[in-house]
C-alpha cells in the first residue's frame, strides 16, 4: 500500500472508493481523471488496482488520496474471483465510504458483490453487456448501480442492451484531459521530430493506436497513398504504435508502392509529448469507444480526420474533417486538401472535454442520481 499526501480540511471526512482492473495503456489516466472530481470538496479518494504491481509512478499518476494495490495476475481474477471480493470487502469496511466508481465489468462485479456501496460503472468499450449473463446481472443490481459510457456511442450501446433500464440511469460522462498540462509537456515540432527520427522539411500524417483491426491503419494506407501524387514533396504518413498486423500493414504498403513514405515507428513512450510533429492527424478506427489521441493531437494543435463512427467523430465534430468509415477515397481527399487547425479545436477541447466542463458534467448527473449523497 502506497498513500500520497491527503489535503485537511474541517468537514467530515467521507471517502470514494474507485475500483480500477489495472493501469495499463490509458487506464491510469482515467483513474486520474474521476479523483480529480472531487478536488475541493470534502470527499477524499481511494483508488484500488485489482491487476498490476505496486508502483510510486502509478501513485502519483492516480492524483487520489490513497492507493491501494491488489497485485493480482490476470489469470487470478477469472471465474467466481471470491478472494478479490472478500479483499474489496475488507476495504470498503476500513472507512466511511460513500459509493464506488469502478472500471469496466469486472471491477464493478466484484464491487457489487464484495460491497453494498452504490456502485457506478464506467465503461470504455463496446458490447459490455451483449452477453445474457451480464444483463442478468446488471438487471439484479439495478437498484444500486448506474453505468456511464465514456461517449454517446458507447452509452448508446449499453441503453440497447439493457432496454428495461430507465434512459436516466445510463449516462454519458466524457473522458478528458488537463488541456494545460498536456499542452506544457508537449515538446517543439523539432524537438518531436528529432526524437521519432523524422525529416524537418517533410509532410507528416500521423496515426498513433495499436496496429489492430480495430484501428484500421489499412484504410489510412490506402488513403495515404491514392494522396500521395498530390501531397507535398517528401510527404510521410508516421504510425505510432505496435501489434499482430505489424507485418501485413507493411506488406500492405510494399504492395501500394508507398513503403518508402511509410514509417513505423514502435510504441513510443509518452507518445502524446511529440504530436507536434505532425502536419495533420488522422484517425480510421471502425468503432473507436472515444479516442484520447484526438484530444491530445487538438491540444498540439494539430488538425484531425477522422472516421464518422464512434465515439472519435463525437469528438471531432464540429472542429475536425469527418470520412465515411473504410472510405479510403474520400480520406485521399480530404489529405490533399491541406487541412488546417480550426480556430473551434482548443474551445471545444475546453467547452466539453476538459478536467473543468467534465466536472460540472459529473455533478449535474449526481444530482440526478443523489447517490451516496453526492449531488445534494
Amino acid at each position: 500500500m502506497t498513500a500520497s499526501e491527503a489535503t485537511p480540511n474541517t468537514q467530515p471526512e467521507r471517502w470514494v472508493l474507485q475500483f480500477c482492473h489495472g493501469y495499463d495503456g490509458p487506464f491510469m489516466d482515467c483513474a486520474r481523471q474521476y479523483a480529480a472530481l472531487f478536488n475541493g470538496t470534502s470527499y477524499k479518494v481511494c483508488t484500488v488496482y485489482l491487476t498490476g504491481e505496486p508502483s510510486d509512478a502509478v501513485v502519483h499518476g492516480s492524483a487520489s488520496d490513497e492507493v491501494l494495490f491488489l497485485n493480482y495476475a490476470s489469470r487470478d481474477v477469472r471465474g467466481l474471483k471470491l478472494k478479490a471480493i472478500r479483499d474489496i470487502r475488507r476495504i470498503a469496511a476500513s472507512r466511511d465510504f460513500a459509493l464506488c466508481i469502478a472500471h469496466r465489468f469486472k471491477p464493478i462485479y466484484i464491487a457489487l458483490l464484495g460491497t453494498k456501496l452504490p456502485v457506478i460503472g464506467v465503461h470504455h468499450a463496446y458490447g459490455d453487456y451483449q452477453r445474457r449473463s451480464r444483463q442478468w446481472f446488471a438487471n439484479a443490481f439495478k437498484a444500486r448501480l448506474k453505468l456511464l459510457g465514456v461517449s454517446n456511442a458507447i452509452r448508446d450501446d449499453m441503453r440497447g442492451c439493457l432496454p428495461h433500464w430507465p434512459e436516466a440511469s445510463i449516462q454519458t460522462l466524457y473522458n478528458r484531459i488537463d488541456v494545460a498540462a498536456v499542452q506544457a509537456e508537449q515538446v517543439s515540432r523539432d524537438e518531436a521530430r528529432e526524437h521519432l527520427g523524422l525529416p524537418q522539411d517533410a509532410w507528416v500524417v500521423g496515426n498513433v493506436g495499436r496496429l489492430h483491426p480495430d484501428k484500421d491503419q489499412a484504410t489510412l494506407i490506402r488513403g495515404f497513398a491514392q494522396a500521395l501524387p498530390k501531397l507535398p514533396a517528401s510527404s510521410l504518413l508516421v504510425i505510432m504504435g505496435s501489434g499482430r498486423l505489424e507485418a501485413s500493414l507493411k506488406a500492405l504498403a510494399a504492395e501500394l508502392n508507398v513503403a518508402d513514405s511509410v514509417r513505423f515507428v514502435g510504441q513510443v513512450a509518452n507518445g502524446r509529448r511529440y504530436f507536434k510533429a505532425f502536419d495533420v492527424f488522422a484517425l480510421t478506427s471502425d468503432h473507436e469507444p472515444f479516442g484520447m489521441v484526438l484530444l491530445e493531437a487538438m491540444a498540439a494543435g494539430v488538425p484531425v480526420i477522422c472516421s464518422d463512427c464512434g465515439g472519435g467523430a463525437e469528438v471531432v465534430e464540429g472542429s475536425g474533417l469527418l470520412f465515411p468509415l473504410g472510405d479510403s477515397r474520400v480520406l485521399a481527399q480530404q489529405l490533399t486538401a491541406s487541412p488546417q487547425t480550426s480556430a473551434t479545436a482548443v474551445a471545444q477541447l475546453q467547452a466539453h472535454f476538459s478536467d473543468a466542463a467534465v466536472t460540472t458534467r459529473w455533478w449535474q448527473v449526481m444530482q440526478s442520481w443523489r447517490l451516496g449523497g453526492l449531488g445534494g
